[in-house]
């Protein structure tokens, strides 16, 4: 009986503790991503390569990432999905390992590169970036970040960035 009496208070402590956690957890708030201001989203063509044998496009989005929250974070991932005037382009999937203090935030460039091979339905996107006309982007996806103590949550999916991409010389 007292065996018992002992495991049940161990279990009643431990889900409190998870409990706890779990509440502290809640107190994380998501990295917010933004167009960099300044810095205008960019495509590029590229020709054919061993990595890209149909060719593709090259696409750099300027990033601040900002952390909202009293304490530091890391931001250690993003997988997500890139789209070009509302189509799929390319999925997303890095890891970031990009340290962010209270309050501060950090520009990041994210480059994707696209084949061509993966984009039978975007034929109008190649040809409005060959014309160097902008087109409208935006990234959908989760971020997971490494927050101490207080866990590793994940955040998603939402959209992270939309703008447009401007062709570059």
């Amino acid at each position: 009986m007292l065996q018992k009496l002992i495991l049940t208070s161990i279990v009643a402590s431990a889900a409190m503790g998870c409990a706890a956690l779990g509440e502290l957890r809640g107190l994380v708030q998501a990295p917010r991503f933004e167009q960099e201001p300044g810095r205008q989203a960019e495509i590029r063509l590229l020709g054919p390569s061993g990595s890209l044998p149909s060719g593709g496009a090259g696409v750099r989005l300027w990033t601040r990432v900002t952390n909202p929250n009293p304490f530091g974070l890391t931001l250690g991932t993003l997988r997500g999905t890139l789209h070009l005037e509302n189509s799929r382009a390319a999925d997303v999937d890095f890891p970031l390992g990009l340290p962010l203090r209270a309050g501060e935030d950090s520009t990041v460039p994210i480059d994707l590169s696209i084949s061509f091979a993966d984009l039978p339905g975007l034929a109008n996107v190649v040809r409005r970036a060959a014309s160097r006309e902008p087109l409208a982007y935006h990234l959908e996806g989760t971020i997971g970040v490494n927050a101490g103590q207080l866990g590793q949550p994940t955040f998603g999916p939402m959209t992270l960035l939309s703008g447009e991409l401007h062709g570059v010389r």
